[in-house]
């Protein structure tokens, strides 16, 4: 009976030791679920799809029927074998699929526009390299079939216009069903699908088929739309398309300065805002600027490429709306737009993503409650209370 006794006190410490242990392997598993899994559900929740007015005509009911939800991101950049650490992969991957995946979960997008420099080293990558970084996008990326996935051609998937070959537009072209001056008609809403890369205006021949496509599907939505230069003559043969105002997709911006104009959180930072922007390299040229907007007449323009917001009028009434960065690579606060589309009005609102420094804060202030807790279990942090009474007992003493 008695040795029994002594087994038990003996035995006692190992569980008490075993039950602390378990409650820090809880602590540190909660932490890591919530910093690397539940936050996302947490702050895209958050996130709610604007309304849009759909004309005096037309009901509640018509609108939500008419609507295209539409979620817009830009410059993923994953990376590639060349430059991409396999940690900052692991990390960064992560942090877009877990966004990604959430928000097509909470907010059940009909379409999802990218809008290009989906890969960071598509330029110079190797066939091998290539088909790698497209598996692993298609993993990160997947969705239903309730949802459509639209990809624009970056100067990082086929290089700038220098670095640019038929084989690599090709490729791009091939996995990702995308050609330059393509047309999306959804809900009788026009979309038209940029390579702004291909806007040189030097003549070469990717340049050459580029414009010509541009230029026949200007045409066609000129005639459809009934545009005042457009004679009926000219257009007797034409395919009639929706009459709705296109929006363009694309990955450079239209020619601007630079971003000192620019404002909001998620802009360029003070330093950059005033360094001018090159044509060609940075924005696109004037020249094909111009063009655009003369073919088109757009209602809206978006476009990603700087990795900051921003937003400009061009001709003083077409919006564009530059759209960042969605890895936390080049921004501490990534996101990424949602638009309800009309066929006749639009309505844009930003969702952001988890802020990376907040996700830091939290992993360093569960590391320093752990600290304090290991110390205070093993007695080897003087409780406060327990100092001030021997304090207080050496009083009495004397």
């Amino acid at each position: 009976m008695l040795s029994s006794s002594l087994t038990t006190v003996k035995r006692l410490p190992v569980k008490k030791r075993l039950c602390f242990l378990l409650k820090l392997v809880c602590f540190v598993t909660s932490v890591f679920i919530f910093c690397e899994f539940l936050i996302y559900y947490v702050v895209i929740f958050q996130c709610q799809w604007p309304e849009v007015k759909g004309g005096a005509h037309m009901s509640k009911k018509d609108i939500s029927t008419s609507v295209i939800k539409a979620i817009i991101l830009a410059d993923t950049h994953l990376l590639g074998e060349i430059k991409g650490h396999w940690l900052d992969k692991l990390r960064r991957e992560w942090q877009m699929e877990r966004s990604f995946q959430t928000a097509l979960w909470l907010l059940q997008p009909d379409i999802v526009f990218v809008l290009g420099d989906v890969f960071d080293e598509g330029k110079w990558s190797s066939p091998q390299a290539w088909a790698n970084d497209v598996r692993r996008f298609q993993k990160m990326f997947k969705y239903p079939v309730s949802t459509e996935l639209v990809v624009v051609a970056g100067n990082h998937d086929i290089g700038f216009h220098y670095e640019m070959t038929a084989y690599k537009v090709n490729r791009f072209e091939k996995v990702f069903n995308f050609t330059s001056g393509k047309l999306l008609t959804r809900k009788g809403i026009n979309f038209v699908l940029v390579n702004s890369v291909a806007l040189e205006g030097d003549g070469c021949a990717i340049c050459q088929s580029a414009e010509a496509k541009l230029t026949a599907l200007s045409h066609k939505l000129n005639c459809s739309q009934q545009k005042p230069n457009h004679s009926s003559q000219r257009c007797g043969d034409v395919e009639k398309l929706p009459a709705s105002e296109p929006i363009l997709l694309q990955h450079y911006p239209l020619y601007r300065k630079s971003d000192a104009e620019c404002s909001g959180e998620d802009s360029a930072s003070p330093e950059e805002k005033n360094i001018p922007f090159r044509e060609k390299y940075d924005v696109l040229s004037r020249e094909a600027s111009q063009k655009l907007l003369w073919w088109f007449h757009p209602r809206l323009i978006l476009s990603g490429h700087t990795h900051s917001a921003c937003e400009v009028l061009h001709a003083g009434k077409i919006p564009e709306i530059s759209v960042p960065s969605f890895s936390w690579r080049n921004r501490n606060n990534p996101s990424f737009i949602m638009g309800s589309i009309t066929p006749t009005d639009f309505s844009l609102q930003k969702c952001f993503l988890p802020y990376e420094s907040r996700v830091f804060t939290i992993y360093c202030a569960a590391g320093a409650l752990l600290v304090i807790l290991i110390l205070a279990h093993f007695q080897l942090l003087t409780p406060p209370f327990y100092f001030a009474q021997r304090l207080i007992s050496k009083h009495k003493a004397v």
